[in-house]
């Protein structure tokens, strides 16, 4: 059987769909299953053991010219009507993607009217399926792959990617995020790095961007670790050799535990009860001790104090440094790898 997935963006998204295929291609042994990708995420189903073809897209990209884009949406529709496909799976759940989907030669399936993120979405599929919204993203994905392909979804979560037994005594920290709600304060991941420091490990900071650099910059105390805009593949070569990551409500702390690795993440303003991250080796420390919480919201509804020495945002008040540090040596000692 032959398969087409559509599922597109985000980062945290597109890890959240790998438990499904690798169910799917277990569960169905004859499927061949391609995946439809923006081009930023491809390396994450190119990793993917079982993964037969990535076709990458630049929605993002074609947004900003779709003149000039033109071109490469046209070869696009003729790749996909060229092929002919089994199933065509939409779990993604949008407008644009369900478009995407139209195009694709073979028998349509997506989420329900009652299931569904944008309802005028599963207009475009020919076969309709009901799964529970609250419930975790990876097993609305398990559960819609299931439905589709004609097998009953377990609870197992495992995303098909080799993940090494060999590990550096490095830990990763994940400080960037989208929301300035979300961040975890930098006097915090600093005192943290002191910590890990302290007990015998090495401290990696990604950035991808110029306030991210300066901040990793701030928390690293100035010393080596600094993984400056790496690309995506470069990125998790370097963090499946880590011992273990921390991380704030961002995609690449569901990078972590997808690669097998150890990671504790920090939730104030957002919940992470249907996308936090998830697997067997990660520990969620998500506040609860203010009556906002979880607001949802960008920008705190507070008003940052002019004492530094404030912890702020203020869902973040219990949140220390050496809890975190705790949980994941916890996570560290629980988890059989052998440390370099």
């Amino acid at each position: 059987m032959k398969v087409l997935l559509v599922k597109t963006s985000s980062l945290g998204d597109v890890i959240h769909a790998l438990p499904a295929v690798t169910e799917a291609l277990t569960r169905s042994g004859d499927l061949q299953l391609d995946w439809l990708v923006e081009e930023k995420f491809r390396d994450i189903p190119d990793k993917h053991e079982g993964v037969h073809e990535v076709i990458p897209v630049a929605i993002r990209r074609w947004r900003s010219d779709w003149v000039g884009a033109w071109p490469e949406v046209k070869a696009l529709i003729k790749r996909l009507r060229s092929a002919h496909y089994d199933r065509i799976i939409d779990s993604q759940g949008l407008l644009k993607s369900a478009l995407i989907t139209s195009f694709a030669n073979g028998e349509t399936h997506g989420y329900d009217r009652d299931s569904i993120r944008e309802s005028v979405a599963c207009l475009f599929y020919g076969k309709k399926h009901a799964v529970d919204k609250n419930q975790h993203a990876i097993y609305r994905q398990k559960k819609l792959l299931a439905a589709s392909l004609g097998y009953r979804s377990n609870e197992v979560i495992d995303c098909g990617l080799a993940a090494p037994t060999s590990k550096n005594k490095t830990i990763m920290l994940l400080h960037g995020t989208t929301w300035p709600s979300k961040e975890w304060p930098e006097s915090a991941w600093t005192a943290l790095a002191n910590q890990i420091r302290q007990d015998g490990f090495e401290v990696m900071a990604p950035a991808g961007n110029k306030q991210e650099r300066e901040r990793a910059t701030r928390i690293l105390g100035g010393r080596a670790g600094l993984l400056d805009q790496l690309s995506l593949g470069d990125l998790m070569s370097e963090m499946q050799r880590c011992a273990g990551a921390v991380a704030v409500d961002t995609g690449l702390g569901h990078l972590a535990p997808a690669l097998g690795v150890p990671v504790v993440g920090l939730f104030g303003s957002t919940s992470p009860g249907l996308t936090g991250i998830l697997g067997p080796q990660s520990q969620l420390i998500a506040s609860t001790h203010l009556p906002c919480i979880p607001c949802r919201k960008r920008e705190c509804q507070f008003q940052k104090p002019s004492d530094s020495s404030n912890i702020y945002p203020p869902c973040f008040e219990q949140t220390a440094p050496e809890i975190v540090w705790q949980a994941l040596q916890l996570r560290l000692r629980s988890k059989d790898t052998k440390l370099n």
